[in-house]
């Protein structure tokens, strides 16, 4: 049996999932995502010359089809704009309405269809662009029809937009948001609810919601260590395939730049929207810095995406300097998502499973008691909450202690010393009137 057939089907969840895009209200808060859909613009005109211009261009779960008018926009002959929800016709109704547009006209054909539908009468094209990202990348697993599509529609050596993604991971500490999550469980540990004993669901309830990812924007500064790019786990959209995308593993290796405790793992997501050749070189002056990158992470501009953070039951204490490994295993499932599998161990000595032959029914069960430098999770992507409490600036000077991270005493001397050899100018005193501002206000709209 292949793997396409063994994988997990989503036709039972499409009428709910395409139901959602056809509403306007969800197409406009991608819309009003700035960073989205001005960086998507900036990449279509910017490879206008080689990539659109004079060409048929494919527009994969098009939407509003604002993707399709960029490309319009940049030259395109021609442009087929698949997309399976009700949203086709509110698109049709905008390219064909009269005396506006005049510049779609005749250039954007709407396909109302799913792009695995056989029989579609779509040439082979030069240029696919789409968006087919969800939260750390591939939840809606939209990602295997924009694969799909690169198989059966794009013409040899054509260009995709976006051409490749990065996931980020990386270590965070939270208290607040823990405790908020333990408190939701607690409800459950009542003996005496109503004359209800509830305890034989307290651990039920800590199950759930600490298996819930928490969606939404948080403070970097909350990261024990930083990710670069060498720590990126890399999907590259002209080589991938259907198959690598049902079953993903990610390792990783930090080092902590601080201590304290661990409440999970967070992540996100960066494109990279480049012209081909892919994994070549070219000579073309049109191609040359025309790639454009845009990144979702927690220091970035905020977009819809926001980040995504798996909390850990129990906290993880970690001490500055000591390595942090592990992986992420992300399997298919049928909610149009994934079983995220998560293991992470403190220091170099303790020994990390093969992901690869994880007890996938149970794994999160396993006791850390025998290993207490090791913890272990199991979430499902799909059922996310939503933690929207971050709000920046609201402390402009933040030391890592504020967020119970404690460097070492070295790297406090060192920032001491490096400080007193450049002493501020006039203008770059800390206003500390204005802080107590800032606080004071805080405080008012607390209590």
């Amino acid at each position: 049996m292949s793997n396409d057939e063994k994988k997990p089907g989503v036709e039972h969840r499409d009428p709910q999932y395409f139901g959602y895009y056809a509403m306007l209200q969800h197409q406009q808060n991608m819309l009003q995502d700035t960073v989205r859909t001005s960086t998507y613009r900036s990449a279509i005109l910017l490879n206008g010359p080689g990539c659109f211009q004079d060409k048929i261009v494919m527009d994969v779960g098009a939407g509003s089809g604002i993707l399709s008018y960029f490309a319009v926009q940049a030259g395109a002959a021609q442009v087929y704009a698949v997309e399976a929800s009700g949203m086709a016709k509110k698109m049709k109704k905008l390219v064909e309405a009269p005396n506006t547009n005049q510049f779609l006209k005749g250039k954007v054909q709407v396909i109302n269809a799913k792009i695995e539908d056989p029989d579609l009468r779509i040439p082979k094209v030069d240029t696919i662009v789409s968006e087919p990202i969800g939260v750390l990348l591939f939840h809606e697993r939209m990602l295997e029809s924009y694969i799909y599509a690169r198989d059966h529609y794009l013409k040899p050596g054509g260009a995709l937009f976006p051409s490749k993604g990065n996931i980020f991971l990386a270590p965070f500490t939270d208290a607040t948001l823990w405790s908020e999550t333990m408190a939701k469980a607690r409800f459950w540990e009542q003996q005496s609810f109503y004359g209800i004993n509830l305890t034989s669901l307290y651990k039920d309830a800590r199950d759930e919601m600490f298996g819930m990812p928490v969606v939404g924007h948080f403070d970097h500064r909350n990261l024990i260590t930083t990710p670069t790019l060498f720590d990126a786990y890399g999907v590259d959209f002209s080589t991938v395939t259907v198959s690598d995308l049902l079953d993903m593993t990610m390792p990783f290796k930090w080092s902590a730049a601080y201590t304290g405790l661990m409440h999970g793992v967070a992540g996100w997501f960066d494109l990279t929207f480049a012209p081909p050749p892919y994994g070549g070189s070219s000579n073309d002056p049109n191609l040359i810095n025309t790639t454009i990158e845009m990144s979702t992470g927690p220091a970035a501009d905020r977009t819809h995406w926001q980040q995504v953070r798996f909390l850990f039951k129990e906290p993880l204490a970690v001490n500055s300097t000591q390595t942090i490994r592990g992986w992420m295993r992300a399997i298919v499932n049928d909610m149009r998502s994934y079983t995220i599998f998560v293991e992470v161990v403190v220091g170099d000595e303790v020994p990390l499973s093969d992901p690869a032959k994880i007890d996938t029914e149970a794994f999160a069960d396993s006791s850390d008691e025998e290993t207490p430098l090791r913890r272990r999770g199991r979430w499902e992507l799909h059922e996310q909450t939503y933690n929207y409490s971050y709000t920046p600036g609201l402390v402009p000077d933040h030391k890592p202690e504020y967020s119970c991270l404690y460097q070492p005493e070295s790297v406090i001397d060192q920032a001491t010393a490096t400080a007193n050899q450049h002493p501020p100018q006039q203008g770059e005193i800390i206003d500390f009137t204005a802080m107590n501002n800032v606080m004071e206000n805080y405080d008012n709209f607390v209590n």
